[in-house]
This record gives structure tokens, sequence and C-alpha cells, in this order.
């Protein structure tokens, strides 16, 4: 599925999916069909403890994303280089992010579960290791900023869906409901 449809549907169906594991899991989810920005899941305890949740699909083994989402970047014109430099500050450090590796078959599909700053920690080393190993020229596009993650540099956080277990325990009770 390369076509912006098949995109998308691959994007709705991650999002269903991790709506479905919760709910194994005894949690209530609903997804925002792309409506909010910073997330596209809500999941919920039968407190009312709420975890926004951001998803990534992929048909593949790797999702890609652009390196100044994640890290500044400093551009030498005369020389065709770039130079990672540091981090950005997220706005949302601490939001979940699963990212779904969507299986041809059911029962393929494999979730991997983190923090956003866990995700900035993979992408910006990532991208460091490919301007070293190029001396910061991109072969085909100096000005490329394409950056990527696969599911080794996720292998740890796979099946990891305790951080949303953990993150509504740690959060207050809605008081409506005597909690």
């Amino acid at each position: 599925m390369a076509t912006g449809r098949g995109n998308t549907l691959t994007g709705q169906l991650a999002e269903h999916l991790v709506c479905a594991e919760l709910a194994r899991r005894g949690l209530i989810a609903t997804t925002f069909s792309h409506n909010v920005p910073t997330f596209d899941v809500l999941a919920t305890d039968e407190l009312c403890r709420t975890v926004p949740i951001q998803v990534k699909a992929t048909t593949n083994d790797s999702w890609r994303t652009s390196a100044d989402r994640w890290m500044t970047i400093t551009w030498d014109k005369k020389q065709e280089t770039q130079t990672a430099d540091g981090h950005k500050r997220l706005a949302t450090p601490d939001l979940i992010w699963v990212c779904v590796a969507v299986g041809s078959k059911r029962k393929k599909d494999r979730f991997f579960i983190f923090t956003e700053r866990g995700l900035q920690r993979i992408a910006i080393r990532n991208y460091r290791d490919l301007l070293r190993d190029c001396k910061g020229h991109r072969p085909k596009n100096w000005e490329s900023l394409d950056c990527w993650w696969d599911d080794t540099d996720l292998a740890k956080f796979e099946d990891n869906w305790q951080l949303i277990i953990d993150r509504l325990e740690t959060d207050k009770a809605d008081r409506a409901l005597g909690g």
C-alpha cells in the first residue's frame, strides 16, 4: 500500500488495532481519525483515568520521519553537508507512542510502545550515525532530512503495554466517580 489512500488505510488500521489490543487489557479506547494533531487514540480505564497515544504505522519494519522534528540541523551550503547539533525541546516528551508494524495477515501485527522522548533519542542516534557514515553529505540529496527507525531499534519496547497501564495508574481518578 504505497499510495496516499493505502497509507491512510494503513494508519486507520493501526489505530484500530491499538484500540483492540487495549480492549484485550480491559481498557476503553477510541480513535480520533486524524482530527487531533498531537494524538490518535485515547485510552481510559474504569475510573476515567485517560492517556493520549500517538500511533505510527508501517507495512514493513521501518518508520520514517523528518530529522528536524527531533533535532536542530546546521547546514554548510559550501560543503553541501549537514550536522545534527542537538535535541529540540519537545512539547510532549512523555506522550506515549505506539509504532505498529501492520502484518500482511491477521495475528502478524507487531506493537512497540514507548515515550516520545525515547523516540527522539533513537531518531537522533540513527541520524547522527547516518551523517557520520556519509561525512555529513547525504548521498542522493545532501539537503534530505529523511530519518528513520526500524524494529531492531524498538525491540526492547515490543508489546510494552504495561507502560500505558502504569501511566493510567499514576493518573488521578475522576472525582465524579468517587475516586
